[in-house]
């Protein structure tokens, strides 16, 4: 198969396969061009979601006249498919799939030996034979994967195919481990949210394919990216076995723009990097599996900022203060980690750019100094703003829906705290700054704010760090006060110039970032 991309540049040999699913031969012939338009290397045409499938004139039209490879799947119901019929007739399908020049066919691991007593060994040349197992309940131990591995080579296959379900990130790790390990071409893939790093470092690890959908949410198995992000956003062509791997670590992570923002501004600079977002349960588990040189740097947001501190081997001294981190490098040499924390910078920055915009104050002094600023929120944002307009020589008030919480970061920054259910009722004067660093009216939950609008007149400027949407329900609100207000994206894009200098070495695309947040927004 010619392997080359579009700018002639393709650093694996990893295939992008697109699932062809539709009722009709017509539907399917139509999904097939625009796979090939995507840039798919190969068309899986599964001929279980056709109705009234007539095995013999319709693979006819639909091998012959697709424009890309392709792979023949009948699936099943008892392997996730549709088919729920005669397994004679299936395995004979195949069998008419592969006489009319199907590239590759895939058959199930239960039945491999069946169909291959089937077809007498009457196999053309040029086909190959897949043979598959899906796990959609879990992802098992190494051994056990190793086992099942050697059971289908024994089978026969051309090509082995493993499919989990990803109970947590870690569980990428056993199928990287047995791909890498391996001598014949493998597709190992885990399926769900939490294992799209095994769908992009397919490429790395030199899986035979990985599967992109022509559509974004009409998928195969659960958690398949489309075609469109494996090229456009992933640069997949272009991962190479020593890319250094990147990413975002929290929970919820599926709204992060970051992965956007980073992998174009790596690509921009002829960085070998990649950035994911990574939907992690516990960091520890997380940085014990992943272990390796090449996992060299984070971001962390919501909710594993002080997780991720206590995984450091070093750490800031301003992160150590805040009692969080937002950036984690992996040093080269003797692969230890150190925290940092950017957040504030970032947000602080912003703040004081606006008020100096809105206000005339002179660079020389902060215009946050002797100002009552209100942090909403006690978590890791919340430690970093409170530090930061500590620092800046501002009045801190800390509310929080866990008043022991917010006594506790007043008393680091020499400030006051209050339970957020009584900030609506606290003004003891006019032009205060808000922060909010809670996750209310984040996405999904657009709609909802942390305060109500009628408090909102009392503050000079309002800042929201959530970034999905960028104007919030309580940015929305606090303009219509009279407020400044300030953009979670402005911290977002600070913070992002200082990470991508730790992560590269190099001088941030600063312009190109700004450009790809707003295309992203």
């Amino acid at each position: 198969m010619d392997l080359q991309s579009a700018d002639g540049v393709r650093r694996n040999s990893t295939l992008i396969c697109a699932p062809i699913m539709a009722e009709s031969v017509d539907q399917m012939l139509v999904q097939m061009k625009r796979a090939k338009e995507l840039g798919a290397d190969l068309a899986e045409v599964r001929v279980d979601f056709l109705k009234n499938f007539s095995p013999r004139n319709d693979l006819e039209a639909l091998i012959k006249q697709c424009p890309l490879p392709t792979l023949i799947t009948y699936r099943p119901k008892w392997e996730g498919g549709q088919y729920d019929g005669d397994e004679d007739k299936r395995q004979k399908a195949l069998q008419i799939a592969m006489e009319l020049g199907a590239d590759f066919i895939d058959i199930e691991l239960k039945v491999a030996q069946e169909f291959y007593n089937f077809i007498q060994g009457k196999k053309p040349e040029k086909v190959k034979i897949i043979v598959s197992s899906h796990n959609y309940e879990c992802t098992p131990s190494i051994e056990e994967i190793g086992d099942l591995v050697a059971r289908i080579q024994a089978a026969g296959a051309d090509i082995v195919k493993v499919a989990t379900t990803a109970l947590d990130i870690t569980d990428n790790a056993r199928m990287f481990h047995i791909i890498v390990n391996l001598q014949v071409p493998m597709i190992g893939l885990v399926m769900g949210e939490r294992g799209l790093m095994s769908r992009v470092l397919a490429a790395k690890y030199g899986g035979f394919l990985t599967f992109g959908s022509i559509e974004a949410g009409v998928v195969s198995a659960p958690g398949q990216p489309t075609v469109k992000d494996l090229l456009e956003l992933y640069n997949l062509r272009e991962i190479e076995a020593d890319i250094k791997v990147h990413g975002v670590i929290g929970n919820p992570i599926g709204h992060s723009k970051s992965p956007h923002l980073y992998n174009a501004a790596f690509k921009s600079v002829g960085f070998n990097g990649i950035y994911l977002p990574l939907l992690v349960d516990s960091v520890a588990n997380y940085i014990s599996a992943y272990s390796s040189p090449d996992f060299a740097g984070y971001s962390y947001t919501i909710p594993h900022k002080e997780d991720g501190l206590k995984c450091c081997d070093e750490v800031d001294p301003i992160a150590k203060e805040i009692g969080a981190i937002s950036c984690m490098i992996r040093r080269p040499g003797d692969g230890k980690l150190e925290g940092y924390n950017v957040d504030y910078l970032g947000a602080i920055a912003a703040i004081e750019e606006a008020l100096r915009a809105s206000n005339g104050a002179p660079a020389s002094v902060s215009p946050l100094t002797g100002k009552l600023f209100v942090v909403m929120g006690a978590g890791g944002a919340g430690k970093a703003l409170a530090y930061g307009a500590h620092k800046k020589g501002a009045r801190v008030v800390v509310a929080n829906r866990t008043y022991g919480k917010a006594k506790a970061l007043a008393g680091k920054v020499g400030g006051q705290a209050i339970p957020l259910a009584k900030l609506k009722d606290f003004h003891p004067e006019e032009g205060m700054i808000l922060a909010n660093t809670t996750s209310v009216g984040m996405k999904p939950r657009i709609e909802d704010t942390p305060l109500a609008k009628e408090a909102l007149k009392h503050y000079a400027l309002v800042f929201d760090a959530i970034y999905t949407p960028k104007l919030t329900t309580l940015l929305r609100e606090a303009q219509e006060a009279g407020s400044t207000i300030v953009y979670g994206t402005e911290m977002f894009i600070n913070q992002a110039f200082v990470q991508f200098e730790r992560f590269t070495g190099l001088p941030a695309p600063k312009q190109l970032i700004r450009d790809v947040l707003a295309r992203n927004a």
